[in-house]
């Protein structure tokens, strides 16, 4: 065990996907625009509602009676995530380096058949992974359930902003189908989720409270982030929208998970004040190669980051009141440039 943990999102940090949005779209008639819909149904429950006992990242249940309509199975998940998988660039680098410097460990909302299948292809424990545990082949609905199901579909799709129809749909009809025993059971690996996978790790580690690095992208990630950040660990928005920018120490834009290297070499040899004495420095330096090599960066790494970066430079910046909206911008547009647009904008 290593003195210092490194804590990451999966989908954003190191993998392109949205598994979840891919799977409706791919499996489901008008799947993408319903699954957008909900997504942002699901941010108004958490962000603007605050509605009780309600995770950001519960689109992931919300989904499922839709999935049963089209017999989905265990199977089918773990198939098309193995054959899916679009990785940014160099985070297998990024893990690989990890292995040796910090405890390292990947706490997604995602599937665990994603999640399975994202390990092994980054060469990751599975049992270093946290995820939302859904068994497909345990969820039924009787003939006349899915006909409701079918016209909830519908009305969803014509009647896209109308949240107390959707209410109404998740929280008082479905809740009387028999498959909703079996949905309300899942927890879902978000927010308040994802924190709690922060306290199982530093228990498992034995490490302090304040030696995590944790890094997200989106609304899931937005109380892991706070909770790094307020006592006193590393905390990072990579790529990130405003749910991490509001709260992450750190922002990140970048195309490639090298830049995040860079910063988790700093933090696995110093302390969090050097990280944040680096990223003071960087941008203010005019010879980013002599700055690397003053801070001892890992050779490969510092290779790496100059194979890739030439004449524009990645941005690492401390968040500020000033500087948000500038980040929020750039960051953004990474964002829906590396990811796509339609993966990009969902919460």
């Amino acid at each position: 065990m290593f003195e210092k943990s490194f804590i990451t999102d999966c989908e954003g940090p190191l993998t392109l996907n949205d598994n979840a949005f891919e799977l409706v779209a791919n499996f489901i008639e008008d799947g993408g625009e319903l699954f957008k819909i909900l997504s942002l149904y699901d941010d108004y429950l958490a962000d603007v509602v605050h509605k009780e006992n309600y995770k950001a990242g519960n689109t992931l249940k919300l989904i499922l009676p839709f999935f049963v309509v089209e017999n989905l199975r265990n199977s089918d998940l773990v198939e098309f995530s193995q054959k899916h998988i679009c990785s940014v660039s160099d985070s297998k680098f990024l893990l690989e380096y990890l292995k040796g410097t910090m405890n390292t460990y990947i706490v997604s909302t995602s599937y665990g058949q994603y999640i399975e299948a994202v390990s092994n292809y980054m060469e990751v424990p599975f049992e270093n992974t946290f995820y939302t545990n859904v068994d497909m082949d345990a969820l039924t609905l009787s003939s006349e359930e899915i006909e409701k199901i079918i016209e909830f579909k519908r009305t969803i799709l014509e009647n896209p902003t109308d949240y107390e129809l959707f209410d109404d749909i998740f929280f008082a009809q479905i809740t009387k189908m028999g498959i909703y025993e079996n949905i309300k059971e899942i927890e879902v690996v978000g927010g308040q989720g994802k924190k709690l996978a922060i306290d199982d790790i530093i228990e498992r580690d034995g490490i302090d409270i304040n030696e995590i690095l944790y890094i997200g992208d989106s609304i899931t990630d937005v109380e892991p982030l706070d909770f790094a950040r307020k006592n006193n660990g590393v905390s990072i928005s990579f790529n990130g929208n405003e749910y991490p920018l509001k709260v992450a120490e750190i922002a990140i834009v970048s195309p490639s998970a090298v830049t995040t290297a860079v910063i988790a070499d700093v933090y696995a040899k110093n302390d969090k004040d050097k990280v944040l004495e680096f990223i003071d420095d960087y941008n203010i330096s005019k010879d980013y190669e002599k700055l690397l090599g003053d801070y001892n960066i890992d050779e490969n790494i510092k290779n790496k980051f100059f194979s890739i970066f030439k004449d524009e430079y990645p941005l690492i910046k401390i968040i500020t009141d000033e500087n948000y909206e500038e980040i929020l911008k750039v960051s953004k547009e990474m964002r829906n440039n590396i990811r796509g647009q339609d993966i990009g904008e969902l919460g």
